[in-house]
């Protein structure tokens, strides 16, 4: 009896390892609910960074851009009826706007974010009433067609000769979107504080004109929950 003891426990220690390595290999999923807070990443920028930047900067754009140009009339002391229009200088509504891409100039790789922040703040800017977007791949295809880099169209006879080519695709376009993510990293000991800037610029492709805006977030990492208490107090969001 007391051998049967002593061999069991070995066999009993490498049924407890196998339980736990079973155990540290499987993964569980759930579905959040629309309430639910973004999961906050321990080492790279994610949802809960990356979301809020885009709703942001979108809405700080869409705030400065000029109301779309309505013709009204206006009735004058002999009753005769002067045709004129109010607004701005700037594109006649609805404006289109040629979403060139995000270039991203951050410590961080992207991966698979990159593209659904495109389609997220594509999206949005189309949802406003006084615009609406062109075709990512209309935009694709005449980059394609001219051969130029979304940098280059900063020229004007580049411009002129980006925006041909998406008229004969049916999409004139009035302005130019550019996105860049920038990064700032500040570090000490094991800790790091990273802050992120999302800018828009959006460009009229007639004048040359532009507007920016930029939202920013700062995000703190640590090796240990005290040393994000000791380095940023309490109250911070867990990664």
């Amino acid at each position: 009896m007391r051998n049967f003891a002593v061999f069991s426990l070995p066999l009993l220690a490498i049924g407890c390892i196998s339980v736990v390595v079973g155990c540290a290999g499987r993964q569980y999923g759930h579905i959040l609910a629309a309430n639910d807070k973004d999961l906050v990443g321990s080492h790279v920028a994610g949802a809960a960074t990356w979301n809020p930047l885009v709703d942001e900067s979108v809405a700080k754009l869409l705030g400065r851009c000029p109301p779309a140009i309505q013709t009204v009339s206006f009735e004058s002391a002999n009753a005769m009826k002067l045709d004129g229009q109010i607004g701005s200088a700037l594109a006649s509504g609805p404006a289109t706007v040629c979403f060139i891409g995000i270039e991203n100039k951050s410590a961080e790789e992207m991966v698979d974010f990159k593209d659904q922040l495109y389609e997220r703040i594509d999206s949005q800017i189309n949802s406003a009433e006084t615009f609406r977007c062109i075709s990512r791949r209309m935009v694709d295809a005449a980059l394609v067609e001219t051969r130029l880099r979304p940098d280059s169209l900063f020229l004007p006879e580049n411009r002129a000769q980006f925006a041909a080519a998406l008229g004969r695709q049916g999409a004139p376009v009035d302005y130019l979107l550019y996105a860049t993510i920038t990064s700032g990293t500040t570090d000490r000991n094991k800790t790091t504080q990273r802050d992120y800037l999302l800018t828009l610029e959006m460009v009229n492709l007639h004048s040359g004109d532009f507007l920016k805006e930029s939202a920013t977030i700062r995000k703190g990492y640590s090796k240990t929950r005290a040393g994000k208490w000791w380095n940023f107090g309490l109250g911070q969001g867990d990664g």
